[in-house]
């Protein structure tokens, strides 16, 4: 019977290899920047260090800002240690230029061939290894394993969905899934789905997400956009919206119809910040973006959020938040963020990647959720008519955070346990 690792290597060469150019150079249309640090994505790499290398993956945007308290805390614990991030995304190789500057070192993650993970793992040679969320790399997670390089999958969440495709390759899922050193779940329910594709080093740290801390630069920053946008209009923030989702959403305002209201839309991918600005410009809506930093006229209706790491300023700057990626099936996005600046928060019916913190929102009276855009109108209405009800989600928000934290101090358990055992192997 074929090793079944040895069948999805194959299937890499065949038909993801030509693929991948045509990808790069299809996102490159909207994001040059991933035209660059190509040879990285194979491998090769320019950057070194002479320090012994802590390593995490983190994907994208979401999951660098997550990592933000564990980060901080590594660098304290292992100040001999070099911290190294690798990305998929060049918005997330951004996010960590933005949030840790030259205190750690950024490369790209290679895609998960032998010969191109054998490259990473060589050069970095790392302590330790930590995947964070949901990235299961069956020959990354091998090399690892046959190196005797400990990797953990920390902070892991797996949806339903997720864990129905996982399960169509059971004998591959399985070898992957044992050979991680541990498995540390955001929630039971995370537990329980990858204890049933057959990990069987399973605990529950909780998330990380909750552990973060607004930037005092961002909550400075958010008192300066709420001056521009004015101290006096009421400001709805759609965050991280996703395509399709703008014009429901300017449906809903317009079923609204509150007087004097500003609504600042951030798009969750830069490349997409042209294409709203066409929308908004096609629908004859005023509408300035944020990138020309001045004061906002009474007439504008819509500003465009295009920047980058600017959402805890955003969130400061605003009244009421509706968090994208749910009104439309893509999953959701993280809504912690939100609560964590004091704010009351919307959401829509498809939350299936943040399942268990929009559902325990929903039950603090942190967040409302809605299932179209006609309820999308009817909470906009109700809740800027009522300022002590928002004030009640506000508190409740902040409470629903504190209460959930310490998923760092359990991710730090981990970590250190396999430090403690490569100090002993040496």
């Amino acid at each position: 019977m074929i090793n079944p690792r040895a069948f999805y290597t194959l299937v890499l060469w065949l038909l993801l290899l030509p693929y991948i150019f045509f990808h790069l150079a299809w996102r490159a249309r909207k994001q040059p920047e991933y035209l660059k640090h190509i040879p990285e994505r194979f491998g090769f790499y320019s950057t070194h260090s002479n320090k012994p290398v802590i390593w995490l993956h983190t994907v994208s945007v979401g999951e660098t800002r997550a990592a933000a308290s564990l980060v901080k805390r590594l660098q304290v614990d292992y100040p001999d240690h070099q911290l190294l991030l690798t990305h998929t995304t060049p918005t997330g190789r951004a996010a960590s230029d933005q949030l840790y500057g030259d205190d750690v070192l950024r490369v790209y993650l290679p895609y998960d061939y032998p010969f191109a993970v054998r490259c990473f793992l060589n050069h970095f040679r790392p302590s330790v290894g930590i995947l964070l969320e949901t990235e299961i790399w069956f020959n990354l997670i091998h090399a690892c394993h046959a190196g005797k390089i400990p990797l953990l999958l920390l902070n892991a969440r797996l949806s339903e969905k997720s864990a129905a495709r996982y399960a169509r390759y059971p004998r591959l899922t399985r070898s992957g899934l044992r050979e991680l050193s541990a498995i540390a779940a955001q929630s039971a329910n995370d537990a329980a789905r990858l204890t049933a594709l057959g990990a069987d080093n399973v605990s529950v740290m909780g998330n990380l997400k909750f552990d973060i801390e607004p930037p005092r630069a961002m909550l400075e920053l958010g008192k300066q956009l709420r001056s521009q946008f004015g101290e006096s209009r009421k400001i709805f923030l759609a965050a991280s919206t996703r395509a399709g989702e703008e014009e429901l959403i300017l449906d809903a305002l317009q079923q609204a119809d509150i007087p004097q209201l500003l609504t600042v839309i951030v798009p969750r991918h830069p490349q997409r910040f042209g294409e709203v600005a066409d929308m908004l410009a096609q629908r004859g809506i005023l509408f300035r973006r944020r990138s020309e930093n001045r004061a906002v006229a009474p007439e504008t209706q819509v500003v465009l959020g295009d920047s980058m790491g600017e959402m805890f300023a955003y969130y400061t700057a605003c009244d009421l938040a509706f968090i994208g990626g749910s009104l439309l099936p893509f999953g959701g996005q993280n809504l912690i963020e939100a609560c964590a600046a004091g704010k009351p928060v919307l959401i829509g019916p498809h939350t299936y990647n943040f399942a268990q913190a929009s559902q325990l929102a929903v039950d603090g009276g942190a967040a409302v959720r809605v299932e179209n855009i006609t309820g999308l109108a009817h909470s906009l209405q109700y809740l800027f008519s009522n300022p002590a009800d928002r004030q009640e989600m506000s508190n409740a928000g902040l409470r629903f955070v504190s209460e959930h934290r310490g998923a760092t101090a359990q991710a730090l358990l981990h970590i250190n346990r396999c430090m403690a055992k490569q100090v002993v192997m040496k």
